[in-house]
């Protein structure tokens, strides 16, 4: 990982990742805003590989991709970080998925039942209500020790702040932490 240094005194620190290592030159990958940045520029190395904040500290949190806190709360007091890029365990190594997690939907619990553990993307057209079933599905899980990670990529502001205002309503984010890479953000 490579640290870009802020424009201003006060600003964040702009990190890329290494990708292409020449003689006289490093091909990197920018990870956060880089209007301030121009071909030449210095970099440092921060010596570290590409990781991220984990654990209990970043329930009720939203944070952007990078796991750095984007609600105006402080710092996020994570004490653990976790590589990004692993190799996932193979198949037999993992946890056998045994038990269900009820949504709270009767029509997605009874056709498409969710194993406790596992990942549920979902997927349609605009307007079809795909966020209405996660955020439902995230209050249904209040009080039941199931841990929740709202990822929103692509959307506005103002749906996301919708998503959190109404986890936060419902006593909801205590379990949930979101991840926002919103619209307005650069790719």
């Amino acid at each position: 990982m490579i640290e870009f240094p802020s424009p201003r005194e006060g600003d964040p620190v702009t990190y890329g990742l290494a990708m292409n290592l020449e003689r006289d030159s490093v091909g990197a990958v920018i990870l956060g805003d880089f209007e301030h940045l121009a071909e030449g520029d210095k970099a440092l190395c921060t010596g570290r590989i590409l990781e991220v904040p984990v654990g209990e500290a970043l329930l009720g949190r939203v944070v952007n991709s990078l796991g750095q806190p984007i609600d105006g709360k402080g710092p996020v007091d994570a004490t653990e970080a976790s590589p990004v890029e692993v190799i996932a365990p193979g198949v037999i190594e993992r946890q056998s998925v045994s038990q269900p997690v009820q949504t709270g939907l009767k029509a997605i619990d009874a056709m498409v039942p969710i194993g406790r553990g596992q990942r549920e993307l979902i997927i349609g057209d605009r307007q079809t209500g795909k966020t209405a079933v996660a955020v439902d599905a995230i209050i249904n899980q209040k009080g039941t020790g199931v841990k929740c990670i709202y990822v929103a990529i692509g959307q506005k502001n103002s749906s996301i702040a919708n998503v959190v205002r109404k986890l936060e309503e419902h006593g909801a984010m205590e379990h949930t932490i979101v991840v926002a890479a919103s619209a307005s953000e650069s790719a």
